[in-house]
């Protein structure tokens, strides 16, 4: 594994002059090592460079080299100038995990335009806000997701793709867009196939294309990822190409990864969430490895690919690892190729796999900062990292402040999480940055939590999830956290119910494991054992996988969950 003597570094924030305030920093940007050049295309080329003839990315019997990401990148980016795209020309990308999702996403970047990433589960009202709020001039997608039909969702939104001609659209309803392509095949009308829509590049200058791609400087905008919405609307936040490449170059060395580990990463989270983009894209082109890609989550099928393609890094949430356990599958296949997961994971159970690997679970992070602000690296032990949230990272200063007054509390005192840094966003769609940071140019995130006596930082939840009962603050986090830790609990999320003597009532809110009997009394009595008793949840229920949705980052919906709480509560 890659080590770079930069841990000690990151793992001694600076406090400041005053000690006794809850502020922190990391170390200089200037002196975090591994850094490449700060722009989309500077990174790919200085991948696809390096690692040429490697393997990049596996696509059931397709493969890419490093060269062939390069090539069919370039390919795109002559087909956007085409369509018209040109310095900070908005391109929608709306696909699973595939190979196009990658040369789309390059590809717009070294033709200097910025990739909007949309989410595959967005539904035909979402969609239509997205489209929108975006200003897309070209919308790349695939047409068949599971039983959806996106060419049928678009064509409802606007009529006009059936009648107009392949990249004749003039609609009063998305002034901006232009062009939309369809990967997987040809619908007709407006909409155009991907083949069709690469032969549009032919007669666009590959020269222009690089000259363009070599323009780019860091403080382009780069990017227009969309907040989870587990709270609200999803948010447009754009982020800068240094930003971005910052945080895909450190992602390698956070995850403690380098050339000589041989990284074949598995994912199916989506690259349309900056988290799984991070992790799973950032760590594995940095490390030179190559991502084994599936579409969609199959737990079975997930396991065979795990198998067959010899994955030894994973990116995968909670529900995920769950649903592998559970496979028929489970037990019959070969995982022995395992080694960067962490050592704690279900998957490090399986009898086939043996790590001493612990991944970087202590960090904290948001899409405005386009995600790690706070970690301790893969492989930090315990008594460094205290389960905390992390340490500042290079160039990011952390403070806590009293949500009410803004003043920085003091060293340990609780409040909300102000951050600012080299990775911070350009800002809102449709809102400029003065209303956005504060004097000072921190973004106040709405997180709750609290810097600890030796400057690590604590994440709480949402200071709009903490619940309130009985003149106690409890932190669900918290609880989860406990929860989970019952064999017989395959998610667990809990939340504040209103209440008329307490306030808000603590309610667990689980997902049973298959076939593992379990009732109220025992996950209370489980509680009690770790929590002290006012966190103790007074309710427990009981509820099927389908109906805890989540966001890309296994964030249930707090407020759609309280909901339907109070619902079964009342019945």
């Amino acid at each position: 594994m890659t080590t770079t003597g930069t841990e000690a570094a990151i793992s001694s924030p600076n406090l400041g002059d005053q000690q006794h305030l809850s502020i922190i920093s990391g170390p200089p940007l200037a002196d975090e090592p591994g850094l490449g050049t700060l722009t989309l295309p500077g990174f790919l080329r200085e991948v696809t460079t390096r690692f040429g003839d490697r393997e990049a990315l596996v696509a059931g019997d397709v493969r890419w080299t490093y060269a062939d990401l390069w090539e069919r990148s370039i390919e795109v980016a002559r087909a956007l100038r085409a369509a018209g795209i040109g310095k900070d020309g908005r391109v929608g990308v709306l696909m699973t995990n595939r190979l196009e999702w990658l040369s789309g996403f390059f590809g717009t970047a070294l033709a200097g335009g910025v990739a909007v990433t949309l989410s595959t589960f967005s539904t035909k009202d979402e969609l239509e806000y997205l489209i929108d709020v975006s200003a897309v001039s070209v919308l790349l997608f695939e047409r068949r997701i599971l039983k959806r039909d996106f060419a049928e969702v678009l064509t409802a939104l606007e009529p006009q793709l059936e009648t107009a001609a392949p990249g004749a659209i003039a609609s009063a309803k998305y002034p901006f867009l232009r062009h939309v392509v369809a990967v997987d095949d040809t619908p007709g009308g407006a909409i155009e196939g991907w083949a069709d829509f690469l032969a549009r590049g032919s007669s666009e200058s590959r020269e222009l294309v690089e000259e363009t791609a070599a323009r780019t400087r860091p403080s382009d905008a780069a990017v227009l990822f969309f907040s989870s919405g587990s709270t609200s609307k999803p948010k447009g936040i754009l982020s800068a190409h240094r930003g971005v490449s910052i945080q895909t170059w450190r992602f390698a060395r956070i995850f403690a990864l380098g050339p000589e580990d041989h990284v074949r990463c598995w994912t199916a989270n989506g690259f349309f969430w900056s988290g799984n983009f991070g992790m799973a894209v950032g760590t594995t082109l940095a490390a030179g490895g190559a991502i084994v890609l599936q579409s969609g989550f199959d737990a079975s099928a997930a396991l065979e690919l795990m198998q067959a393609e010899r994955v030894n890094f994973l990116v995968a949430w909670p529900h995920q690892w769950a649903q592998l356990q559970g496979a028929p599958n489970w037990l019959d296949v070969d995982l022995s190729a395992m080694k960067y997961v962490d050592l704690n994971s279900p998957i490090a159970q399986h009898p086939t796999v043996s790590t001493t690997y612990t991944e970087p679970l202590q960090a904290y992070g948001n899409t405005e900062t386009f995600t790690i602000t706070s970690c301790f690296p893969a492989n930090t032990p315990v008594d460094v990292h205290g389960n905390s949230s992390g340490v500042p990272l290079p160039g990011n200063t952390i403070r806590v402040v009293d949500p009410l007054s803004g003043e920085v509390v003091p060293l340990g005192e609780r409040g909300e999480i102000c951050v600012k840094g080299p990775t911070l966003m350009l800002g809102y769609l449709g809102t400029s940055l003065d209303e956005t940071l504060d004097d000072e140019g921190f973004l106040h995130t709405g997180d709750g939590g609290y810097i600890d006596d030796v400057g690590r930082l604590v994440w709480e939840g949402r200071l709009t999830d903490i619940i309130k009962t009985g003149g106690a603050n409890v932190s669900p986090v918290e609880v989860d956290e406990a929860l989970e830790t019952h064999p017989a609990v395959k998610l667990g999320r809990t939340v504040g119910v209103p209440h008329e003597t307490l306030g808000e009532l603590v309610v667990a809110c689980i997902v049973p494991q298959d076939g593992i009997p379990v009732d109220a009394s025992e996950i209370r009595a489980f509680l009690k054992e770790r929590l002290a008793s006012y966190k103790v949840p007074r309710e427990v229920l009981f509820f099927d996988d389908s109906e805890m949705a989540q966001t890309g980052s296994a964030k249930v919906k707090s407020s759609d969950l309280r909901e339907l709480a109070a619902k079964r509560l009342s019945e």
